[in-house]
């Protein structure tokens, strides 16, 4: 067989083998999506509304949403994303202050003759504009 023929077909089994990859880790994130659907869990749709489920109809394939307090919105099963981990805040007592900075004279600003280097603008200098500038 032609070598040329050999890594083509090469490349192609590598194309197929990655592709049922991709298909089974898919599959597998949607079962677990799906056994994490309950009512009363905290989920994101595809178009970032936040929500808590109140019901799943199977038959039907849809979701009853409570998006705020007495507002329901019904929704297609598959536009739920993912389910949102609830966070922990932290306590006041673990929370560090923040340092606070101190303003002394020999970090003031001081308004004078620029340092060597420093840009002057027009409003600072006292010479007149020139043609181009205007």
């Amino acid at each position: 067989m032609d070598p040329l023929t050999l890594v083509m077909l090469a490349v192609l089994a590598v194309l197929v083998f990655f592709m049922f990859r991709n298909g089974r880790k898919r599959q597998k994130d949607q079962a677990a999506l799906q056994s994490q659907m309950v009512a009363g869990a905290e989920v994101m749709t595809n178009f970032g509304m936040y929500g808590t489920i109140l019901s799943i109809d199977e038959e039907a394939n849809k979701v009853a949403l409570e998006i705020a307090p007495g507002t329901v919105v019904h929704l297609h099963r598959q536009t739920i994303a993912r389910v949102v981990e609830p966070t922990v805040a932290e306590s006041e007592s673990e929370v560090e202050p923040a340092p606070t900075a101190r303003l002394n004279q020999d970090d003031a600003i001081v308004m004078g003759e620029p340092e060597f280097g420093q840009r002057v603008t027009d409003a600072e200098s006292d010479e007149e504009p020139k043609k181009g500038d205007a």
